[in-house]
């Protein structure tokens, strides 16, 4: 009873503070206005909010992809390195040997092949230029292994490359299995097979 009461005493009041019970509610009814178009701006402000949170979502995605296409362009670039580098450094093998196919006296300093004419020599350095080429080839994914093994097969008919090969067959074949350098051995040594040159599995 006593809230019913103060409640009509606060009610009274605030109609005697603005001018009657007329003006009181044509107020009370502009502020339930001004309160609808505030709930419209918050409606508006939360669609913007989310508007803006889609964008910023986006915009990550984008900056994801772009982020992973900068990394694949990394890598396609230290891929391209390492190829120029090979290509380099086998540019630098071959002018070596060119030298000492050129000059008998620098056998003398570095020679896999001691004791033999230096014909002899620089025939085993030219096959070893051969045998190179084959892995840098294989290493670059130029050929298949088919057309490697078929190529592979005319050379080791020739007399001067299954000497050079049994001369460094050992070599070779202590080279680790899995190497790019090792899965030729076992091509060559299957091409020598197959050429009837002899048992590969046979001591070099």
């Amino acid at each position: 009873m006593a809230s019913i009461v103060a409640s009509g005493w606060l009610i009274h009041g605030v109609e005697q503070a603005n001018g009657g019970l007329a003006t009181a509610t044509q107020r009370s009814a502009l502020g339930d206005y001004f309160g609808a178009v505030s709930a419209v701006f918050s409606g508006l402000a939360l669609l913007l909010l989310v508007t803006t949170l889609l964008f910023q979502q986006r915009e990550l995605q984008l900056q994801r992809r772009e982020l992973a296409l900068q990394r694949e362009e990394l890598v396609a670039s230290r891929a391209e390195l390492r190829r120029s580098a090979a290509a380099d450094l086998r540019s630098l093998h071959v002018q070596l040997t060119q030298m000492q196919m050129d000059d008998p006296s620098l056998t003398e300093v570095w020679n896999d092949f001691p004791g033999l004419p230096h014909a002899v020599i620089k025939q085993y350095l030219f096959a070893n230029l051969t045998y190179s080429h084959f892995v840098l080839t294989f290493q670059w994914g130029e050929r298949s292994e088919e057309d490697l093994i078929r190529e592979a097969r005319d050379i080791m008919r020739s007399p001067a490359f299954r000497s050079y090969w049994a001369a460094s067959r050992s070599l070779k074949a202590s080279l680790p299995p899995d190497s790019d350098e090792g899965r030729m051995f076992r091509l060559f040594d299957r091409a020598l097979a197959e050429s009837g040159g002899g048992d590969p599995a046979g001591p070099g």
